[in-house]
């Protein structure tokens, strides 16, 4: 692939991580003091990616840059957007007493003016694997218009140590995304898992179910449908200070309205990721085993 044809990565790092209690975006979960956005970007790299776009906050920037944007940008051409809570269209304004951005299809939209050519977006806490990287490299410079996502086993995500968010996927049997919906409280139960939602209604999962981490493949034609969904996700929700247009929901929405079509790509490799400060040590163990087994050098960045 040449530079002109490669994809880009955009990588989601604004949130502070609450639950998790400091920057885990930027928190050595490697040897050398890597972080998992390191091992992210090492990995889509490899698989031909050559352009990335940090969505981040104007308040960590400096800091940001410093610990994470510093090692790539003589390597490959890196570009920052920034997502805030007052980044909305002129005819909507922002509820009193909102704090939070409003989730990650708003987080997506930052990047519109910074990427004209297909892309993948991923979160940046969650180590996804080589394998993952290679095949949305694979599906960007195809012939295909699809958008797509990558597929996980809901038991594979989950936190030992709290609850989860997580966008549970019915794939067709021909490998495609029927439908998505994301639950927002997600705890193991034995061998499955069990969902509680605001009301406090709960819902038995297998754990088998295919779920969204937030890895997906678009096309620069996604900013124009997603801008529309946010603005009716805006009109929907006056005065709300907590809702969150999450981006599993407006995929899901494009789906149902056939506005879209998303392959659901599955891999082999085991994602593993950052919500507690208690998984940490978990992470740190899994890249040390990744490591011993030649999947990733000592140190990524000589």
């Amino acid at each position: 692939m040449t530079p002109a044809s490669s994809p880009t990565l955009l990588v989601l790092a604004a949130g502070m991580g609450s639950r998790y209690g400091g920057l885990k975006q930027i928190d050595p979960v490697g040897p050398a003091g890597e972080t998992i956005i390191d091992y992210s970007i090492f990995d889509a790299l490899r698989a031909g990616f050559g352009k990335l776009v940090f969505v981040i906050r104007k308040d960590i920037e400096e800091a940001f840059r410093e610990t994470v944007g510093a090692r790539f940008e003589k390597r490959v051409a890196v570009d920052y957007v920034f997502q805030s809570l007052e980044d909305i269209p002129p005819r909507f304004s922002v509820p009193a007493g909102r704090t939070k951005p409003w989730g990650t299809t708003q987080a997506i939209l930052c990047a519109a003016d910074a990427i004209h050519e297909p892309f993948a977006a991923i979160n940046a806490d969650d180590f996804y694997g080589a394998e993952s990287y290679r095949e949305l490299a694979g599906h960007l410079t195809s012939d295909s218009t699809n958008y797509a996502m990558v597929g996980f086993v809901l038991r594979n995500t989950l936190s030992d140590f709290g609850s989860v968010a997580r966008g549970i996927c019915q794939v067709s049997p021909e490998g495609y995304l029927r439908h998505i919906v994301e639950l927002t409280k997600i705890e193991r139960d034995g061998n499955g898992a069990r969902n509680t939602d605001p009301a406090g209604f709960v819902t038995s999962l297998s754990g088998d179910e295919p779920v969204s981490m937030n890895m997906w493949a678009f096309r620069p034609r996604v900013f124009g449908q997603l801008r529309d969904r946010f603005e009716q996700f805006l009109e929907s929700h006056p005065g709300d200070t907590t809702a969150e247009c999450y981006i599993p929901m407006t995929v899901g929405e494009l789906v149902r309205a056939e506005e879209a079509r998303v392959n659901v790509l599955r891999s082999g490799d085991s994602w593993f990721g950052v919500t507690y400060r208690e998984d940490r040590p978990r992470v740190v163990k899994s890249i040390r085993r990744l490591i011993a087994a030649g999947a990733y050098p000592e140190k990524l960045w000589p």
